[in-house]
């Protein structure tokens, strides 16, 4: 009889102990933490309105903020009164409404116009959005150590404070612009950025790997290298690769129609980058660039990598060559055969060191589950 009785009390205490394991595993399995792909439902985009040292930028700034516009929110940070005014007279001068009802305008102190980098980290965490703010040094001061930075750094605080979203503090040094995201298990980035010695003093890739891993929630970070000629970010990665899909990447070539000729070093660095994510298993589509401008006694080649996607629409940096922007249209059209793809010329700021990406921030549609 007894026996009886200990072979029940061991098999309950079996069914408890299945059962505990079973729930734990149900728990982990709902628990998500992962970056949305850029292509994923938008709840808005962000920008930071360039003041008086970037006005260059301003009217295409005013053509970016008509074509977002039209297609969801879009958030617009000012740093003065006066930067308020130039901006709405900008967007008017185009023949745009700067007021109309998807255009939202805050007054947070800022340094640029490049919220890509300085912006938030939008993260997924079960079912919460959080923002994570890097921290940010202008780009190890490549542009010169006189550019200030410290507004730019509380950025994703204020953001924060806007949307009533909790900021997680990052403290490691890194710009959105050197993070690509499948949504799903994969970071893609250049180890040439974030590795940088005046960004992260004595930092490794074995670290690097962790930290990555642990606040984005990916089990795969692809480390790409090199740094093309004249890049002072030190090669962001949206300037070289980009996810389309959740296991398709564009990578750019070079031809014999660039700046950037077959067997030069920056082709080697594109070729070597497409040659590791094929072995991280992905499939690569090759961007090919099909010639180069004069812009200010600058020479740079036509790179159109530099997109801005959003709901319903691409919107691609331009470079005044009616050949290759239209066949960059065409190719990118592909890649996004669902939106409507808009080509900006935006050479006062290219020259400056980048495109329509580097100007946003796209913020992810998030609904709370109960």
């Amino acid at each position: 009889m007894k026996s009886k009785i200990w072979i029940v009390l061991i098999t309950l205490l079996v069914s408890v102990i299945n059962m505990n394991i079973n729930i734990q595993a149900n728990e982990s399995t709902y628990k998500i933490k992962r970056v949305p792909a850029e292509w994923e439902p938008q709840e808005a985009i962000w920008m930071q309105w360039p003041g008086y040292w970037e006005k260059d930028y301003e009217l295409t700034f005013a053509k970016i903020t008509n074509i977002i516009s039209r297609y969801e929110k879009l958030h617009i940070l000012y740093a003065s009164d006066q930067i308020y005014t130039e901006a709405q007279k900008s967007i008017r001068d185009i023949g745009s409404d700067p007021q109309q009802k998807n255009i939202y305008w805050h007054k947070v102190p800022n340094d640029n116009a490049w919220m890509r980098d300085n912006g938030p980290v939008y993260v997924l965490n079960d079912n919460e959005l959080r923002i994570q703010n890097w921290n940010f040094d202008a780009w190890g001061g490549a542009f010169g150590s006189d550019i200030p930075f410290n507004l730019d750094n509380e950025v994703p605080d204020k953001v924060g404070e806007i949307l009533g979203l909790p900021v997680d503090q990052i403290e490691i040094v890194h710009e959105r612009g050197n993070l690509e995201f499948n949504g799903s298990d994969t970071v893609m980035l250049n180890w040439s950025a974030l590795g940088d010695p005046n960004r992260n003093l004595n930092y490794n890739k074995q670290q690097a790997e962790r930290d990555l891993k642990t606040h984005f929630g990916v089990t795969k970070v692809i480390f790409i290298e090199g740094i093309p000629d004249g890049d002072l970010t030190k090669g962001h990665i949206d300037g070289i690769a980009r996810f389309i899909g959740l296991r398709t990447v564009v990578v750019v070539q070079c031809t014999t129609h660039s700046l950037c000729q077959p067997g030069s070093k920056d082709a080697e660095i594109y070729d070597n980058a497409a040659k590791m994510i094929k072995e991280a298993g992905f499939s690569v589509i090759r961007e090919p660039i099909e010639g180069f401008v004069k812009h200010n006694g600058q020479m740079f080649d036509t790179n159109y990598m530099n997109w801005l996607v959003g709901n319903g629409f691409v919107i691609v940096p331009g470079f005044g060559n009616q050949d290759t922007d239209s066949q960059a249209k065409s190719r990118i059209e592909s890649y996004f055969p669902n939106r409507d793809v808009h080509l900006i010329e935006m050479l006062s700021s290219w020259a400056a060191g980048g495109g329509v990406h580097c100007h946003t921030n796209d913020q992810p549609a998030f609904s709370k589950s109960k």
